[in-house]
């Protein structure tokens, strides 16, 4: 998706960015467009998109179109006699003459953005780091230049890509200002990683990450409890520890499968070829995962799809962004984790979808 406005301020806005990443307070800065692999079986994202990495121009021209927008809705709000601070009248008056602020959806975002108090953004779609390194490093530094009060600058990215970056190119990138990384794990189990068609191996997944590591980069892994269904399950929770024991990232994120209607992996489970975990055999994988686990990370379930109820009918987990620090609190999880294998009445989340 891309959105047009008047040239002043023109920029594309892309649909996706992780949870983690402020909220709906993040600065969304679109440096390619859709996924450089798009082959996964279990998702559904960029289906129909062809992948493009954009010209340096444009991309210092959406920045620059961003910072118009900001500097106009302050000039406005100083006429208005609210001091520069952004406000919904300020907005509601710069929206009142320019009309095709209406249907700028950038709009909302960026006004969101400055009420937070501009301190993150994201950079999309789904791989940044496989820019040219020069190009990469160009467009960070303006982005910072321009918008100084940006504390924080993540993006997506590929095991793949940082395994095949050298490790001077991912400390210029981290130095010029990406800060933190999401990367899609799923599984450690190679197996499994072939059969979803992740494109990366086991020893790519550890490669990468520790190269993301040693360059300073703050890095979440992302794995999927049930991504192995009944056939698989044990291998996927054992080796998925294994690898991020490997990796010993900052965060860990769980992400339970949900079958994306339109994947191969959901045609699979139509079709009565992959068995899904019941919710009591979902928590026995998890289990075994977190007792294999020794890492310093964060271990987070900060997504809706961690659904698993406690005894008292809450939700089981905590869905901070931070979530439970290890070693530390990994006696905490597998006592939560005991808990919800004594509700009886677990709900299949596919159910409530």
């Amino acid at each position: 998706m891309s959105t047009k406005s008047t040239p002043k301020y023109s920029f594309e806005t892309g649909v996706y960015r992780p949870p983690s990443e402020g909220g709906s307070y993040s600065l969304l800065v679109r440096f390619t467009r859709n996924c450089p692999w798009n082959r996964c079986t279990f998702c559904a994202m960029y289906k129909t998109q062809k992948f493009e990495v954009r010209p340096l121009d444009e991309i210092k021209g959406d920045i620059d179109a961003m910072a118009a927008l900001c500097n106009d809705l302050k000039e406005i709000s100083q006429q208005l006699g609210f001091g520069g601070r952004i406000t919904r009248e300020a907005a509601v008056e710069l929206i009142s003459r320019v009309d095709e602020l209406n249907y700028h959806t950038g709009f909302g975002m960026l006004y969101n953005w400055l009420q937070a108090g501009g301190k993150t953004a994201f950079l999309q779609d789904a791989n940044s780091p496989i820019m040219k390194t020069g190009q990469l490093v160009e467009a960070l530094r303006h982005l910072r230049k321009t918008f100084p009060s940006i504390a924080r600058v993540t993006s997506y990215a590929r095991s793949k890509t940082l395994a095949q970056k050298k490790p001077e190119e991912l400390t210029a990138i981290r130095e010029a200002g990406l800060d933190r990384l999401h990367v899609g794990l799923e599984t450690g189990d190679d197996e499994l990683l072939k059969k979803i068609k992740k494109g990366v191996t086991s020893d790519g997944h550890i490669k990468g990450g520790r190269k993301a590591m040693e360059a300073g980069f703050q890095l979440s892994e992302y794995w999927m409890p049930g991504l192995g269904g009944k056939t698989m399950w044990e291998n996927h929770a054992r080796n998925t520890a294994r690898v991020l024991n490997a990796i010993n990232p900052h965060y860990i994120r769980s992400r339970p499968l949900f079958p994306a209607q339109g994947t191969p992996l959901f045609e699979e489970y139509e079709q009565g070829r992959f068995t899904m975990l019941a919710p009591h055999e979902q928590l026995m994988e998890l289990k075994i995962m977190i007792r294999t686990l020794e890492v310093t990370s964060k271990v987070c379930f900060d997504h809706a799809g961690n659904y698993w109820r406690n005894s008292n009918g809450g939700l089981l987990f905590s869905q901070s962004y931070e979530g439970y620090k290890f070693p530390e609190e990994k006696p905490r999880v597998l006592e939560l984790i005991e808990d919800g294998l004594g509700v009886s009445d677990q709900e299949p989340v596919f159910l409530r979808m």
